[in-house]
């Protein structure tokens, strides 16, 4: 049956587009919440990526305008809905192996750097891989792991431990299951090491091998706080990151970083990413292809 009411569809649409209006006094509280929140800048002219991304938690949290929307973000009387206002304003977009280089020149030259001789009774090898969203970044660093391991079968090797953080608890929960659709897995994974690392589900999906799962361990952190429960690092891989926070929080991010690391460790950035006002406390590698930064 056809509603023919006027007056209801006239109030359906006028609450449909209040909902979908985003003026820029509401737009500006939004980006301050989010900045505040876990660091991330939006540049001007973004309210349609925010209506776009809002629309379904206000329909679910039955808000039907941005202006009760911050209210409600700002009162902090709703934690799910600031948790997953923050899910859903991060970009979780990941594939494995990306870039190549980073994990080839960690598997063929700072591998045989840290198992070297003179390194053996240093303890484990550590590994931070940050913002690793659902676990492509980790789990193929630890596909590296493995395919050097099995390549230097009687060698004395070092632990290698990793750490996969994620301000989203969401994404994190599902980077620690470790499963991944079709479409997932074809994006930079060979069937090679598809058939090699991953288990076939029921439902036609793919699990990471236990033995790989098994040497990360998974937590939650916001880049903006304290690095300091993690421990040290020999490795960081903070990828993709950096280009969503302001010139401040890359400063002090890079800054926190390299108080992170042991001397001489090494960070990886995305390949459109620089320092940021912290080249002081970097060294440039060059890897041939690609660049990595040394401690200083």
């Amino acid at each position: 049956m056809t509603n023919k009411d006027p007056n209801i569809n006239a109030n359906l649409f006028a609450k449909l587009a209040e909902r979908d209006n985003v003026d820029q006094v509401e737009f500006d509280h939004f980006r301050q919440f989010l900045e505040d929140a876990c660091g991330i800048s939006l540049g001007d002219n973004k309210q349609y990526l925010v209506t776009n991304r809002m629309r379904r938690l206000m329909d679910d949290n039955k808000i039907t305008s941005f202006t009760d929307l911050i209210r409600t973000l700002k009162s902090g009387s709703n934690r799910k809905l600031k948790d997953d206002v923050i899910d859903a304003m991060t970009t979780n977009e990941t594939f494995w192996f990306r870039d190549v280089y980073p994990y080839d020149y960690l598997k063929n030259t700072l591998f045989p750097q840290f198992m070297s001789g003179n390194n053996k009774m240093l303890g484990p090898v550590r590994i931070w891989s940050a913002a690793c969203s659902s676990g492509q970044e980790p789990y193929s660093i630890s596909m590296m792991v493995e395919e050097y391991r099995q390549k230097n079968m009687g060698a004395l090797m070092r632990p290698i431990q990793i750490v996969a953080t994620d301000l989203s608890a969401t994404i994190l929960e599902q980077a620690r299951k470790g499963e991944y659709d079709k479409l997932s897995v074809t994006r930079g994974l060979s069937n090679e090491r598809l058939e090699r690392f991953f288990d076939k589900t029921q439902d036609a999906n793919w699990r990471i091998k236990p033995l790989l799962r098994d040497r990360i361990d998974f937590r939650p952190i916001n880049l903006m706080d304290s690095y300091a429960a993690l421990g040290k690092f020999d490795i960081v891989f903070c990828r993709n990151v950096l280009i969503y926070f302001n010139a401040d929080l890359k400063r002090q991010i890079l800054q926190k970083i390299h108080a992170s690391l042991k001397p001489q460790g090494i960070l990886y950035l995305g390949s459109s990413e620089g320092l940021a006002g912290a080249a002081d406390l970097f060294e440039m590698v060059r890897c041939d292809p690609g660049i990595l930064y040394k401690a200083l």
